[in-house]
């Protein structure tokens, strides 16, 4: 049942960010914002296809150990898609408030998700093995959980200053995803009912994929620069 269950999920979910994704880079326009976002949905869905498809064919065939290294691969893309995606979204922030300048801020932004990278291709990973050490686990999710951090911020400052309805709750949507991914990353390979935060997780993605779709259909957008 969890297999049929979570392979539904998973194809759901996977066509659902990428045919927004698409939907947005096709009906953009001139409109530069929805079509990054647009982007980002792609790289979001396409990222972790390499983790969830595999999952899904291992689950429904011999079980999840004999396909570590699949998996773990998988893991490896979606952590890097994954830091490309808040890089993106820090972009959309700055197009969507008319941010200018921001160099230090840029900068940091940029310096987190090199080093999230770095630390995800360093060897002590042993992304495909059965037993990845939770050391590295938690060493290449700091800077990820600062980077979630500072959008959490970024967007929660400017949406209540401005007060962006289309927006607004785009900090509690990423402030969820983090929420629910920092427990598994600690506890999962101990506890693996923990697992299952991975949906809402994943639901707090579609939320702010949705967010940008919705705004693309908004008659009255904001103007871009």
């Amino acid at each position: 049942m969890q297999a049929v269950m979570e392979t539904i999920f998973d194809i759901v979910y996977l066509c659902t960010v990428i045919a927004l994704g698409v939907r947005m880079i096709t009906g953009a326009g001139e409109r530069k914002q929805i079509k990054l976002f647009g982007i980002m949905a792609v790289v979001l869905g396409c990222g972790d296809a390499f983790h969830l498809v595999p999952r899904a064919y291992a689950l429904c065939t011999d079980g999840l150990a004999n396909h570590a290294a699949a998996l773990g691969f998988g893991k490896l893309v979606t952590s890097v898609t994954m830091t490309v995606f808040y890089v993106i979204l820090y972009y959309i922030w700055k197009m969507r408030y008319r941010v200018e300048g921001k160099n230090g801020l840029t900068a940091v932004v940029w310096g987190l998700a090199l080093v999230r990278i770095f630390l995800c291709f360093m060897p002590g990973n042993d992304w495909l093995s059965a037993s990845a050490p939770l050391s590295w686990g938690i060493y290449r999710n700091i800077p990820f959980a600062v980077l979630g951090l500072l959008m959490i911020v970024l967007f929660y400052r400017k949406a209540k200053e401005t007060a962006d309805s289309g927006f607004g709750f785009m900090w509690l949507a990423i402030a969820l995803s983090f929420g629910f991914y920092i427990p598994v990353v600690l506890w999962a390979d101990t506890i693996p009912a923990v697992g299952a935060l991975m949906i809402p997780k994943t639901c707090a993605y579609v939320w702010i994929v949705v967010m940008g779709y919705r705004e693309m259909k908004q008659p009255g957008q904001r103007k871009e620069k």
